[in-house]
C-alpha cells in the first residue's frame, strides 16, 4: 500500500479534526505517499500539512458533471492502492466505486456501505468519544489490515518556523494596531450554523470581564459575512478601539492559521477556526450544545486536553435557548486560572 488517498472534503472543522489520521498514518508508513481529497477552499490547508503530500481537489456532490468528472479522472490517473473515507455518504462511496481502488475503507454508516469492501462499525451518532478519535480508529483499522503497528501522535499538527511567527506577529502589530506587551486573545463569535452558540451579549460581558483583570487586547475575528457581527460585538463591549479590535480581512487560510498561531488564547463556539487554532496546539476555550451529535466531547479539539477549556450549558431549556444559561461570569472565573497556568507555562 503505497499510494493512499484519504477523504475529507467537507467543513472546515471536520478537515482540521482529520489532520492526526494524516500524522498517524505518515507516521506508520513514512514511505507512503499519501494524497487527501478535498474541496477548493481548504486545498491551501491541505498542502500545508506535513503529512499530506499531494492534494486533489474534489468538485463535490454539487458540483457540474464535468467537474465531477475531471474529478474521478484525476483519482484514476494516480491508480491508488487505497482509499480511507473518513466521511463517507453517498456522493464519496459512488466516487471511489467508480475509481476502480482495489480497497476501499469507511465507516459502516450509511446504506450504500456496501461499494466498499472494508467497513468499520463505529456508530459516530452516539458520540461516546471525540470526532478525530472515530477517524483514528479508521486508520487504525487500515494499518492492522497491512500488519504495521499504529504510531500514536499528538498536537502540533501544524507549525511554523520562527521567522514566520515573527513575521506575522509583525504584520499584525502594523495592521490592527497591536501591542507587543499584550496578551492577544481572539474571539470568534461567528458560526458555521452546525452548532448553537453563545449570543453576542455573552461574548460582550466575557470580553469585558477579561479585560478587567488580564493584561490583553481583544481581536475579534470574522469570517466571510460576519465582520457586521464582529462590529455589533465591539460596540456592545463599550470598550475603546484601542482594547478591542476586528481582524475581518486575511489573505487566505494559510495567512488565517499563521495569525491564530499569534493568539494568546482563542475563544469560540465550535467552529472551523477553534478546531484550526487546536491543530497549531494553541490555547482554545469552547462553548458545545448539550445535543448528544454536537457536545464537548464529540467535537473536542485536537489540541492537547489540558490546552483546551470546554463549557456546556447544564439547564433544562429548549436546545434553542440552552446556550444562554452560560454565565459569562462563572465563564470568565474559568478562563482567568486557566490561562495564568499555561502562559506561565508556555
Amino acid at each position: 500500500m503505497k499510494k493512499i488517498l484519504v477523504v475529507r472534503n467537507d467543513k472546515l472543522g471536520d478537515f482540521m479534526l482529520a489532520w492526526p489520521s494524516f500524522a498517524m498514518l505518515k507516521k506508520s508508513i513514512p514511505n507512503s505517499q499519501i494524497i487527501a481529497l478535498v474541496p477548493a477552499y481548504t486545498a491551501d490547508l491541505a498542502r500545508l500539512c506535513p503529512s499530506i503530500d499531494q492534494v486533489i481537489i474534489d468538485a463535490g456532490k454539487n458540483g457540474n458533471k464535468a467537474a465531477q468528472a475531471q474529478t474521478l479522472q484525476a483519482i484514476r490517473e494516480k491508480q491508488f492502492d487505497a482509499v480511507i473515507n473518513l466521511f463517507s455518504d453517498r456522493y464519496n462511496a459512488v466516487l471511489m466505486w467508480k475509481a476502480r481502488i482495489p480497497y476501499r475503507l469507511a465507516p459502516a454508516t450509511k446504506i450504500i456501505q456496501f461499494l466498499y469492501n472494508k467497513r468499520i462499525k463505529q456508530r459516530r451518532s452516539q458520540s461516546l468519544k471525540p470526532e478525530y478519535q472515530y477517524n483514528l480508529d479508521l486508520i487504525r483499522a487500515f494499518l492492522q489490515d497491512q500488519g504495521i503497528s499504529a504510531c500514536e501522535v499528538q498536537a502540533p499538527y501544524l507549525t511554523f518556523s520562527t521567522q514566520e511567527f515573527a513575521q506575522q506577529k509583525q504584520k499584525l502589530v502594523d495592521l490592527l494596531g497591536l501591542q507587543q506587551d499584550k496578551k492577544w486573545i481572539f474571539v470568534h463569535a461567528g458560526s458555521g450554523g452546525s452548532a448553537n452558540n453563545l449570543n453576542l451579549l455573552q461574548y460582550a460581558e466575557i470580553v469585558q470581564g477579561l479585560v478587567q483583570q488580564l493584561p490583553c487586547q481583544i481581536i475579534l475575528t470574522a469570517g466571510p459575512g460576519e465582520q457586521e457581527k464582529a462590529e455589533q460585538l465591539a460596540n456592545l463591549t463599550q470598550l475603546s478601539t484601542e482594547r478591542v479590535k476586528i481582524y475581518a480581512k486575511n489573505d487566505g487560510l494559510v495567512d488565517f492559521a499563521r495569525t491564530l498561531a499569534c493568539a494568546d488564547l482563542f475563544i469560540a463556539g465550535s467552529t472551523g477556526p477553534l478546531h484550526l487554532t487546536a491543530a497549531l496546539n494553541g490555547l482554545t476555550v469552547g462553548f458545545f450544545p448539550s445535543k448528544r451529535s454536537a457536545k464537548a466531547l464529540r467535537w473536542q479539539p485536537v489540541n492537547q486536553a489540558e490546552r483546551h477549556l470546554a463549557f456546556t450549558p447544564t439547564s433544562s431549556r429548549a436546545e434553542a435557548d440552552e446556550m444562554q444559561s452560560i454565565q459569562p461570569q462563572e465563564v470568565v472565573a474559568a478562563i482567568i486560572p486557566f490561562v495564568h497556568q499555561h502562559w506561565q507555562q508556555d
